[in-house]
């Protein structure tokens, strides 16, 4: 728990105190870290002791921010948050509440509320831009949450995703917030369409939507992202591979992987093959393929024939390059580690 708390702190320092809560106790919940361990996050984070009890009957759990178990009863002036089921959190704080007290005591409030049995969506509080996001609300709520965080409702805008770890070299002026996915607690930001580049490291951008649309962007950003491949290629836009990031995005995480992408991950035993097919790819013949990987023709020729014998079908035109291109891209989605945690430094 402190190594995840030292390393998210540590590679964005621009990043707001606020997002970096948010970050960590997703992790955590993600991690099903115990109410012990919660209470030592949350201590640590605002700087004063904090408190929980788990249900009626249950005794109270205090800890410093050190981390040590503190003895006897809770302050009277504490602020608490009341969850269902006799749960209650707090933080003891002597004197006025520090900026970040409430986002801290919301989001311990949520993870000790989590690993008592209480469905999320119960005491998550609805936040604007995960509203905007969530294709499950209606078209009327989107539009005064978008409202509420100032988006013009007469322009077209892009949502930026990205790991909690990446580089910001400068971060955009819109609505940012930390938002839950399959793959883990995302860092959403929206900018205008215009963008299509930016110096954050890893990262993706999504297709140019209506406010009312941009959980589709929000979804065809986070294929983007797990596009990447850095350090080489950190940053994807949507818009380089156009309709296929959507079909791919409309599909899920959970039905990308087709026959033809199981024999992509096959002829990877290759140690040449990604780069050949990236290579097949992005030119019109083996020979300019050939000089795109940096082989030989007959090298580029030799392999081409190998991976068509492989994977089972002619990829040189037609649909059968399309279908290479597809399971290609599945295959990308389906091996990508750019949320993972990068090793400490």
């Amino acid at each position: 728990m402190q190594e995840l708390l030292g390393r998210i702190a540590a590679l964005d320092p621009d990043a707001s105190l606020g997002i970096r809560v948010i970050a960590c106790f997703d992790e955590l919940i993600l991690g099903d870290v115990n109410t012990r361990g919660l209470l030592a996050t949350a201590a640590s984070l605002a700087g004063c002791p904090a408190g929980a009890k788990t249900g009626a009957g249950r005794s109270e759990l205090r800890l410093g921010p050190s981390g040590d178990v503190l003895t006897g009863a809770r302050p009277d002036d504490v602020t608490v948050s009341q969850l269902p089921g006799g749960v209650h959190v707090w933080l003891e704080r002597s004197g006025s509440p520090h900026a970040n007290d409430a986002i801290i005591l919301e989001r311990l409030a949520l993870a000790v509320g989590v690993r008592a049995g209480i469905e999320r969506r119960e005491i998550e509080p609805r936040r604007d831009l995960r509203v905007v996001l969530d294709s499950a609300t209606s078209a009327s709520e989107r539009a005064e949450a978008a409202g509420r965080l100032g988006l013009d409702a007469t322009r077209t805008h892009r949502v930026v995703a990205a790991p909690l770890f990446a580089v910001w070299e400068s971060h955009p002026a819109g609505p940012s917030d930390v938002i839950s996915t399959a793959f883990g607690p995302v860092h959403a930001t929206v900018v205008p369409a215009t963008t299509t580049e930016l110096d954050v490291r890893p990262s993706g951008v999504g297709i140019a939507t209506p406010i009312d649309e941009l959980e589709a962007s929000f979804r065809s950003a986070l294929v983007a992202v797990r596009l990447c491949r850095p350090p080489s290629d950190p940053f994807v836009c949507a818009d380089r591979y156009g309709g296929l990031i959507q079909l791919l995005a409309d599909a899920g995480p959970s039905t990308t992987a087709t026959s033809d992408s199981a024999c992509i991950a096959t002829v990877m035993a290759h140690p040449w093959a990604d780069s050949t097919i990236e290579a097949i790819l992005a030119t019109s013949s083996v020979r300019q393929a050939a000089r795109h990987a940096g082989v030989h023709h007959s090298t580029a020729q030799t392999r081409s024939e190998l991976l068509r014998a492989e994977v089972g079908f002619d990829f040189q035109d037609g649909y059968g390059r399309i279908r290479l291109g597809l399971a290609y891209l599945a295959w990308r989605l389906d091996s990508s580690r750019v949320f993972d945690l990068p090793a400490p430094g």
